[in-house]
Formats: C-alpha cells, sequence, structure tokens
C-alpha cells in the first residue's frame, strides 16, 4: 500500500545573491538630487543685501548709478543707454577708477535674469563694487513676495 511516492525533490535552496535591483534604484534618485544640486550651490552670487533700514552710502568714493525699468530701458546715471552701448560705458567707468562703485536701481517687475546679466556685464568691464538701491519707505510695511507665508 503506497500512499505516496518515496522520491522526493529536494526542498529549493536559499537564494544567497544580493538583489541589485533596490539598490539601483536608490542610487539613481541619489543621483538626480546632486545632478539638481549641485549648479545651484556652485552658482550662487555672494551679495551683501542691505538691511531693511538701510545704510548710509560712502560719499568719498565714486559711483555711477545704472537703472534698468519694467519695460527694459537701461539709464546710465541721466542718458538712456542700449545694451549694445553698455560694456562700453561700463569699461569707460572702470578704467576712470577701478574702485567705482556700481549702484543698480532695478524695477522689482524685471526679471532675475536681466538683473543676473547686468551683473555679469558689469564684473566683465572690471567694476566690482556693485551695490543695489532700495527705496525707503517710511512707516509701510513691505508687501511681502506671492505665496510667502506671513509671520505673526
Amino acid at each position: 500500500m503506497a500512499f505516496g511516492r518515496l522520491e522526493r525533490d529536494p526542498p529549493p535552496r536559499p537564494m544567497a545573491d544580493i538583489n541589485m535591483t533596490p539598490l539601483i534604484d536608490v542610487m539613481l534618485v541619489l543621483l538626480v538630487i546632486f545632478m539638481v544640486t549641485a549648479p545651484l550651490v556652485a552658482a550662487s552670487l555672494k551679495l551683501e543685501l542691505p538691511s531693511v533700514e538701510g545704510s548710509a552710502p560712502a560719499g568719498d568714493r565714486p559711483s555711477i548709478t545704472l537703472s534698468l525699468d519694467a519695460a527694459g530701458t537701461l539709464r546710465l546715471e541721466r542718458d538712456n543707454l542700449s545694451w549694445a552701448e553698455l560694456d562700453g560705458a561700463l569699461a569707460t567707468a572702470a578704467r576712470r577708477d577701478p574702485h567705482t562703485e556700481l549702484h543698480l536701481r532695478i524695477d522689482r517687475t524685471v526679471a532675475y535674469g536681466q538683473v543676473a546679466e547686468l551683473i555679469g556685464r558689469a564684473q566683465r568691464a572690471g567694476l566690482t563694487r556693485i551695490g543695489f538701491v532700495t527705496d525707503p519707505s517710511e512707516g509701510v510695511e513691505a508687501t511681502p513676495p506671492p505665496g510667502a507665508a506671513r509671520a505673526r
């Protein structure tokens, strides 16, 4: 009376290999994170922005004021200027005195890319002292950027 087979297959052996798929997935996610954050860290501009109260400008240093409005009109001191003439005017100011301060007066609606281009052109021309001119508004609370949470 045979109720079953006497021959039995041995049970499967335990797998001793490492499953590489989760490891590769984690490494690819880390690679993407580093690829996104590395240019942000390396390409930052080192600026000392004025505080809310502002500071008094030093009167003994030569300075020029470069204005850019929302329409894209450049004005050096009181003269309108084209983007093509900008490099020559900045280089002339740098040749007169390399310690000339460039005061940027820029409308708040101007895109950051244009501001960065102005700073780059000024540095290539030899002007390294660059400051931002702000409009002091006494007794008026500054409007936060859209989407910013208000602290209470």
